[in-house]
């Protein structure tokens, strides 16, 4: 079975190098729609693949983090660089450019992260982030899949280190951690435990 949930930003940005010049030399900005597709053969013990509020934590916060934001593609001149970091409280340094192409392949990178070092407490079995899906505009999106993680983040030398988020953005999660525990071989989300009422898994 294969459940969605979907979140929203509005983020800015230049996208340099693409064949538009009005996207290529000039700040612009689009409100985006994210799309997390997960995949189980098994329901947990309320029958579900993974309860959505689950993901209103942790991914919400590292999603929520582009809204208002500017995404700053760490191969901009320095003094553009400063410029942007120095008069904006609110932006995010990216070692890719960012497109909904890679917009999609890097949240994949993070939340498949935020996965693995989740301890599910209610009977949850074989998660699989299936997709995630950005949509740039009403007709047009970029899907990014395990093979996409592999082919065009690790085997394109992209690292979910190289991505900063700004002190103003870090200070709105709900975990003022959050970003350290993603990236630490140690870290660990433990989700809640249930007391079971009624199923039939006691």
């Amino acid at each position: 079975m294969i459940i969605r949930k979907q979140f929203q930003f509005n983020g800015m940005h230049i996208v340099r190098d693409c064949s538009s010049d009005r996207c290529k030399k000039s700040i612009h900005s689009h409100t985006y729609k994210v799309e997390i597709k997960v995949k189980s053969q098994y329901l947990d013990n309320a029958g579900m693949v993974l309860d959505f509020g689950l993901m209103k934590g942790h991914i919400k916060d590292i999603i929520s983090s582009f809204d208002n934001a500017y995404s700053l593609w760490t191969k901009e001149k320095n003094d553009y660089k400063q410029l942007v970091t120095i008069n904006n409280d609110r932006w995010i340094e990216m070692p890719c450019s960012p497109t909904a192409e890679q917009y999609a392949v890097m949240f994949y990178a993070i939340i498949n992260e935020i996965f693995n070092k989740t301890k599910f407490n209610n009977g949850e079995r074989d998660l699989e982030l299936l997709s995630v899906t950005v949509h740039e505009t009403e007709t047009g999106y970029a899907e990014a899949t395990y093979e996409d993680y592999i082919n065009l983040w690790l085997d394109g030398g992209y690292d979910i280190r190289n991505i900063i988020f700004s002190p103003a953005i870090k200070k709105k999660w709900t975990d003022p951690d959050l970003w350290d525990k993603i990236l630490s071989v140690e870290g660990i989300f433990y989700n809640p435990e249930v007391e079971l009422l009624y199923s039939e898994r006691k």
